[in-house]
């Protein structure tokens, strides 16, 4: 089928030409006409948190509807005033006056036009606090709030803007320009070691090439699919890092077999044939085995890692693509000429059954334990580290220090009174009835005291909290008795903090809202039980707990239908029922020696002054982001490698022969394209926001176990070890193997010895 698809390739070169041009103006069309990314969507909205928020939204008055407006807070300083001397004052009130009269601003709150102005004044009194509420959503926001800032002219003081919107829009311009760091970065670099690789400028142009194109592709298709559903803003990154990484990969593979096919005198399309049969069908098992490791994103529905699940296919998609027309095509139309430009002083073929890599092959299996067990163990200690993870989601840390938003941010969470505290809000919900009934409010209040006597918390906030000097049979007349006129105070409380069948209950605490202390409060609020009701909780803390609980709970589902699938694609591969079971095994030990790396660098906060970030918890998003994307890329070289051993078995009917020479023709391959990949999430390492930050580093050291450890080490000792039971299967399998047709292609002038 495959070198089928080679002569037919060949002899529609120009059109396969045309059609590359098609689908790269399509994708430009995408670029051009593509939704907005969202952030994190909706994620949450299913989740328990998130359907007491819609709860409460649903139940408030509108006026307390907040879902279409935004804010940010300006944060004023003087290094010599005070917020009470009149200069400090005055300078304030100029600065912010042009704010108060734009019709894209709704309100203004100084610590001068409010009733307590405690808590909008540092405890220092050199900062003072302006809360600017904004007509627009804070996506809408972020095209008019910089304007809005220029018209700020603070004077003798320091003004920082930071909330909502400057830090939605720091998120965004940092992550923009990390992916541009990134390709700036890894372009020349991956250029560089293709070059080393070719020995030829125009040999090494090509996977560069197609890298773009997979880029331009993918981002292209990413912005298309945010028109019909919320997409993250991590996906571009993820986007450019999968493209560019396996488009380069996939390319060097065909463009090498294609060079070594003609040296060895075939014609073009003969050549082409030969590639399409052997390097073609390997990138193709190759995307289909890294789209299956993102697909495991895929069953976080109803979160933003769906999405990026969904874009990471998309761009080895088209990679695939790419390296199956575009690829193969120019090098029809080039034949030869894909060797101009040599550097004659590098690249010079060695005989078959010689070289570095046969002969560390040969190495290896001469004695398969002493390797295998210490790599193992190596792997293992790598590992360890995972087991202290932590997680929690990623807060304003993710930014670097150095942010202006988060510096802001960071001085109104240490300086200000209140700031620093959690709120947990719990939610009494009467499906059936008003919450303002005798038996109700009782319930109500003996509630908020069982609540206020919980470890950690500071106040209790409800309408049953509002004088001390009034007892529970107080707030039980007061409230249910319809003929009484309220006070003003009981009055307001009623209408923040109750619905007809609602009534909310605010926990307060000085604990970090992703503290385990935090996290313990939510769930001793939802313990808790009232007659005739529910009672739920919402806030940060309740929706940082859902998620961990959500991500973890579908992770072992999620891990178990990708390696089950992939082990069936490898099968299909190789016709083995063994090799699959090993390739799974290595992989899932190198992916938790990456794990190790992951939280003894980030959040044990190993290299961070290096690194330039804070050490935290690890979203948890990250580990299936790295499962998804090192498990695909594991599976990658995995299928290279195998593909290329499989055909020398084949044709020499010798384990370790085949084994020594697959390793000698793909070896230099994989490890040039795991430098171009290390290189490339290195690249990304140096990105400023924490998330990205650390994928980068996880994929860099994944990559290069793999390449290292468990390909030139690992895997010619278990396959030593096994011998012909490599390549067994039973009967019945190996006859459905024949029959699907995907098994290796050998040259049609080598008679294939039978596989027992």
């Amino acid at each position: 089928m495959f070198a089928r698809w080679g002569r037919f390739v060949y002899r529609t070169r120009w059109w396969m030409l045309g059609f590359s041009a098609v689908l790269l103006g399509l994708s430009i069309g995408g670029l051009i006409t593509g939704g907005n990314l969202a952030g994190n969507g909706n994620f949450g909205a299913d989740l328990p948190a998130g359907k007491a928020s819609k709860l409460i939204q649903q139940e408030m008055r509108p006026n307390q509807a907040t879902s279409s407006s935004s804010e940010m807070t300006l944060l004023f300083g003087s290094s010599t005033l005070i917020a009470t001397d009149d200069a400090f004052k005055s300078a304030l009130e100029q600065a912010v006056a042009p704010l108060e009269t734009d019709s894209r601003v709704t309100s203004v709150f100084t610590p001068y036009n409010v009733p307590d102005p405690s808590n909008l004044m540092s405890r220092d009194k050199h900062h003072a606090l302006v809360e600017v509420q904004l007509r627009d959503k804070s996506s809408a926001a972020a095209k008019y709030f910089h304007e809005l800032l220029s018209m700020v002219h603070p004077g003798p003081l320091t003004v920082v803007a930071t909330g909502q919107v400057p830090l939605n829009d720091a998120f965004n311009t940092t992550l923009e320009s990390d992916v541009q760091r990134g390709e700036v970065v890894a372009l020349p670099i991956a250029l560089l070691v293709l070059v080393l690789i070719f020995a030829s400028v125009v040999a090494a142009l090509l996977p560069l090439g197609v890298g773009v194109l997979a880029i331009v592709g993918g981002v292209g298709g990413t912005l298309f699919l945010g028109r019909f559903t919320d997409v993250s803003q991590y996906a571009i990154n993820v986007v450019t890092l999968i493209g560019l990484a396996v488009a380069i990969d996939y390319s060097l593979f065909i463009v090498s077999r294609f060079r070594d096919e003609l040296a060895a005198g075939s014609s073009r399309e003969e050549a082409l044939a030969i590639t399409m049969a052997t390097a073609g069908r390997a990138i193709t098992f190759s995307g289909i085995t890294v789209a299956i490791g993102l697909s495991a994103m895929l069953f976080f529905q109803g979160t933003f890692l769906a999405s990026m699940g969904a874009a990471g296919a998309i761009v080895v998609g088209i990679a695939v693509v790419y390296g199956l027309t575009f690829l193969p095509a120019l090098l029809a139309v080039l034949g030869p000429r894909v060797d101009r430009l040599r550097l004659p002083w590098i690249g010079r073929r060695r005989p078959e059954g010689t070289g570095a890599w046969h002969a560390m092959a040969t190495w290896v299996m001469k004695r398969p334990l002493i390797v295998l067990v210490p790599a193992l163990v190596v792997l293992l200690l790598a590992g360890t580290p995972f087991l202290q993870l932590r997680l929690a989601n990623g807060d304003v840390d993710v930014l670097p220090p150095s942010n202006t938003a988060r510096q802001g941010y960071d001085i109104l969470r240490s300086d200000f009174p209140g700031q620093n505290q959690t709120t947990i809000t719990g939610v009494v919900y009467y499906p059936d009835g008003s919450p303002l009934t005798a038996d109700h409010i009782g319930a109500v209040y003996d509630l908020s005291r069982r609540l206020a006597a919980l470890p950690y918390v500071d106040k209790v906030q409800s309408i049953v909290n509002v004088d001390p000097s009034l007892t529970r049979y107080d707030y039980v007349r007061l409230y249910s008795d319809t003929t009484t006129q309220l006070p003003a105070a009981l009055q307001q409380a009623l209408s923040l903090g109750a619905g007809p069948h609602i009534v909310l209950i605010d926990v307060v605490t000085n604990k970090d809202y992703t503290s385990d202390d935090a996290r313990n409060l939510v769930r001793d609020v939802r313990a808790e039980s009232v007659p005739d009701g529910q009672v739920l909780a919402t806030g940060s803390t309740a929706f940082d707990l859902d998620v961990v609980d959500f991500i973890v709970q579908r992770t072992p589902v999620a891990v178990a239908a990708v390696v089950l699938v992939t082990y069936i694609v490898l099968f299909m591969l190789t016709g083995s029922v063994v090799l699959p079971l090993k390739a799974v095994i290595t992989n899932l030990a190198s992916i938790s020696a990456s794990f190790g790396a992951l939280v003894f660098v980030f959040q044990q906060g190993h290299f961070s002054d290096l690194l330039g970030f804070t050490p935290q918890s690890i979203d948890p998003s990250i580990p299936v982001i790295l499962f998804s994307i090192v498990f695909g890329m594991s599976m990658d070289y995995e299928v290279l490698l195998i593909s290329r051993i499989q055909e020398e078995y084949r044709r020499t009917g010798d384990n370790q022969g085949g084994v020594a020479l697959g390793l000698e023709k793909s070896g230099r391959l994989i490890t040039g394209a795991a430098a171009i990949m290390v290189t490339v999430f290195f690249a990304f390492a140096l990105a400023q926001v924490v998330i990205i930050k650390s994928i980068g580093v996880g994929l860099a050291i994944a990559i290069a176990i793999d390449a290292t450890i468990v390909r030139i080490l690992i895997v010619p000792s278990v396959m030593r070890i096994l011998g012909r039971a490599n390549w067994w299967a039973p009967r019945p399998l190996r006859w459905l193997h024949d029959r699907l047709g995907t098994g290796e292609i050998a040259r049609p002038s080598v008679q294939q010895p039978a596989i027992p």
